[in-house]
């Protein structure tokens, strides 16, 4: 009961399912009747409401649990807001605080910092991280060193990230083939790129590359010549100015 879209909300499923709550609850019933016998356990997302003015997540969570939930993960945002605005964490604390099972806490969280303030914030068992992480699926470990050792951990060597993004590529196009996967791989590269150096050239010049040979070396190359210059993955600074995190 998380997804905003409109083609999904559309059919009455994702976070439309908040607006009816029976039928929300019906569906919870029927997925843990299914799972509980295979020993398989049933978890939950889902938003704050449909609206502002219907914040109904601590009453939806409440009887998910009671019906047999493991676990259930917040979106500190309502439907209405999608991905705009900020996320709000007063309701995932709410949650967090009524129930016995874990709660999971979800929206905004794309720095180590941020990780530590919304678990201080929420008394969240876990957090989960979605946007955040794309193009740097190195946040996870960034995060659990952060909070275990309270500083930033070093970025990541630059041939380590090219190496990453070409493995990932070559399962891309394994999985799409060569006409939609050289397509539908231009946003993992600009993920990838967007905060780079050069990197928004480079995600221009390479949107116009048709096969996906051709597309993979073209990364290859670009982040081989970053590596040349930069050993360690630039990052954005507060003032979006390009430095280097040292070890």
């Amino acid at each position: 009961m998380g997804c905003p879209a409109k083609k999904v909300c559309s059919k009455w499923a994702g976070s439309a399912l908040m607006q009816d709550e029976p039928l929300a609850l019906a569906i919870v019933d029927a997925v843990v009747a299914v799972c509980a016998p295979r020993g398989v356990p049933a978890t939950l997302k889902m938003r704050t409401g449909w609206c502002a003015a219907e914040r109904n997540a601590l009453r939806i969570a409440r009887a998910a649990e009671s019906a047999g939930i493991a676990m259930i993960a917040v979106h500190g945002r309502t439907r209405e807001q999608g991905y705009g605005g900020q996320a709000e964490y007063d309701t995932v604390a709410a949650v967090k605080a009524a129930l016995r099972i874990p709660v999971v806490a979800n929206g905004d969280i794309d720095t180590p910092q941020k990780a530590r303030a919304v678990l201080a914030a929420t008394g969240a068992d876990a957090l989960m991280i979605g946007r955040a992480a794309q193009g740097r699926p190195w946040i996870f470990g960034e995060i659990a060193h952060y909070l275990q050792h309270g500083t930033l951990p070093p970025a990541p060597p630059v041939l380590d990230v090219r190496g990453w993004l070409l493995e990932h590529l070559q399962d891309h196009y394994a999985l799409y083939g060569e006409g939609t996967g050289v397509r539908s791989a231009r946003k993992h590269i600009g993920w990838a790129v967007k905060r780079l150096p050069g990197g928004i050239g480079f995600r221009d010049r390479m949107n116009l590359i048709e096969s996906c040979e051709a597309q993979y070396a073209a990364v290859g190359d670009w982040f081989a010549e970053l590596a040349d210059r930069h050993p360690r993955l630039p990052v954005a600074a507060a003032n979006d100015d390009l430095v280097e995190q040292q070890a």
